[in-house]
């Protein structure tokens, strides 16, 4: 029988179970270092197998210890290899790690943001404040804005600023959303198709170039002194701005797009869907911004000539009544109604473009 080299390292149970085997089955086993040291002795002798790699022990498990308090009852927990307990930041939540820091990083750029964009319009209103006071321009036709506060909210108080907004409103709003549905698809159809485009060009560039308010009192002819001239004034000045960028909108989309929608054999109305109309979309709602700007100050204009209620009907019977704080409160509450639409405007542009990537 052979004689075989015990380990040096305790740990080697593998290698003396081999052995062992060998030794009943009767082969001879070379130790490795023998076969790798003097492989030119052993040349002419019987082959012996090799003997079994040593194989490495698996690599120690962190301890486990108990938790605090548990005596055993609740499951063992891996201690920490640095022997260090983790404390999560101050004030974060347990399980989502840094996210009040983020909200209040977040918190704090709005709050900067928002405090250099009304920087303007507080230094602006304080202006308007001090320079009557300080003599710097005349009281009598600008007064403070503390007294066009004070006149504003008398007027709302009364109801008369209520019923005159509710009455532009109506008018406005209703005019715009006309000039919406019709401008936007004839938008579409005049960019897409050219030879209507080729038709109807001249056309467009006739009436574009005429002014909304020389054409009041043709409106005021033909359909008279009531509600329908205004919206219709309305409605003649907001499709403009709507059907022209709708036009340029068509004629700018990506080519490579189109070609490769044609190349899937896609109908034309899934080539509107999926290709025209996503890429058009922002060019088309900067037109209708500019459209919902124009509804109110067409309408101001057109309430001024022929109106028994409205802001600009407010605005010119204070003007004539020399009611010069309530002239200026509808002023200022034209001027919060024209920013307020924009901002619902872009709002609803930032949903209908999510796909875009932000600059």
């Amino acid at each position: 029988m052979s004689t075989h080299t015990t380990p040096a390292r305790a740990d080697a149970a593998p290698v003396q179970a081999a052995a062992a085997a060998a030794d009943q089955t009767g082969a001879a086993t070379t130790p490795a270092d023998a076969v790798t040291g003097s492989a030119g002795t052993a040349r002419g002798a019987a082959t012996a197998p090799a003997a079994p790699v040593r194989a490495s022990a698996p690599a120690a498990e962190p301890a486990l210890e108990p938790a605090p308090g548990a005596d055993g009852d609740e499951p063992a927990r891996a201690a920490d290899p640095a022997g260090a307990e983790r404390v999560p930041a101050p004030g974060a939540r347990p399980g989502v790690p840094g996210r009040r820091p983020a909200r209040g990083a977040a918190l704090g750029r709005w709050l900067r943001a928002a405090a250099l964009r009304s920087a303007a319009l507080l230094a602006l209103i304080a202006l308007w404040e001090t320079a009557p006071r300080l003599g710097l321009v005349d009281a009598t036709f600008l007064p403070p804005a503390s007294e066009v506060a004070k006149a504003w909210w008398g007027l709302l108080l009364d109801g008369q600023l209520g019923e005159h907004t509710r009455a532009s409103l109506v008018r406005s709003f209703g005019g715009f959303g006309i000039a919406v549905v019709v401008a936007v698809p004839l938008g579409l159809l005049i960019g897409w198709y050219r030879p209507v485009a080729a038709l109807l060009g001249p056309l467009l560039e006739v009436f574009r170039n005429t002014a909304a308010l020389a054409l009041l009192p043709v409106f005021v002819l033909l359909l008279g002194i009531g509600e329908t001239s205004k919206v219709s004034i309305v409605v003649y000045a907001c499709v403009w701005p709507i059907l022209l960028n709708t036009i340029s909108a068509v004629g700018n989309a990506d080519p490579t797009l189109v070609k490769l929608a044609r190349s899937m054999d896609l109908s034309t109305p899934r080539l509107f869907q999926k290709v025209i109309l996503p890429s058009s979309v922002p060019a088309i709602f900067t037109g209708i911004r500019l459209a919902g700007a124009v509804s109110i100050l067409v309408l101001v204009a057109a309430e001024m000539i022929g109106a028994k209620a409205g802001l600009g009907y407010l605005i010119n019977a204070s003007q004539f009544n020399f009611a010069i704080p309530e002239m200026y409160a509808g002023i200022v509450t034209i001027s919060a109604i024209g920013v307020a639409f924009n901002q619902l405007l872009v709002t609803i542009e930032r949903r209908l473009s999510v796909w875009r990537v932000p600059a």
